[in-house]
């Protein structure tokens, strides 16, 4: 079985981010409801749009705090290359768009 990682998130900035995945979420149930009232698909891809972007952001933020912080601390620990190398991988997973 695989170890889980956990990183403590400050609640502020737990909140920020689920906040902003909430309104994702209901942006696909928009885009459902779209689908469902056929809508115009131009209508739709925007809205596609707009969510790939979002979630864009969302990852790129995490991955901030990520650098500043579990990474930092890894260098500073002496597991530098490890952590910049599973931050390399899931980034070129992330780029693949």
């Amino acid at each position: 079985m695989e170890e889980v990682k956990l990183t403590h998130r400050p609640d502020n900035e737990k909140t920020k981010i689920l906040n902003r995945l909430k309104r994702i979420e209901g942006q696909v149930r928009g885009i459902q409801k779209m689908v469902d009232e056929d809508r115009y698909c131009v209508d739709i891809l925007v809205q596609i749009s707009a969510i790939e972007s979002a979630l864009h952001n969302v990852g790129l933020g995490i991955t901030e705090k990520h650098m500043k912080h579990c990474v930092t601390d890894a260098v500073k620990s002496g597991d530098g290359d490890a952590s910049i190398d599973e931050l390399m991988a899931v980034l070129k997973q992330f780029s693949k768009r």
